[in-house]
C-alpha cells in the first residue's frame, strides 16, 4: 500500500474514533427506522425518494466496517 492511500485509510480510522462520528451514527441509525416505515409513505413517489434515502443512509452506516474489510484485504494482499 503507498503512502497516499495509508494515510487515507487512516484519516478514516481517526474519524471513525471522534464523539461526532458516534453521535452522527446514532442519529442516522434513529432515521433510518423513521424513514424506512411504510406507514408515512404518502404515495409511490415518496416510496422511491425514501427507498433513494435508506440508500445512502445504508452507505454512510456500512461505511466503517467497509473500509475495514477493505484494509483487512490489503493488508492480506501485502502479506503475500
Amino acid at each position: 500500500m503507498d503512502k497516499e492511500t495509508e494515510k487515507y485509510y487512516d484519516d478514516r480510522a481517526d474519524m471513525f474514533l471522534t464523539q461526532g462520528w458516534k453521535d452522527l451514527i446514532e442519529q442516522l441509525t434513529s432515521d433510518a427506522a423513521y424513514i424506512n416505515s411504510v406507514e408515512y409513505t404518502k404515495d409511490v413517489n415518496d416510496l422511491f425518494f425514501r427507498k433513494g434515502q435508506l440508500s445512502v443512509l445504508a452507505d454512510i452506516l456500512n461505511l466503517e466496517s467497509a473500509m475495514n474489510h477493505v484494509q483487512e484485504d490489503s493488508s492480506d494482499v501485502d502479506n503475500l
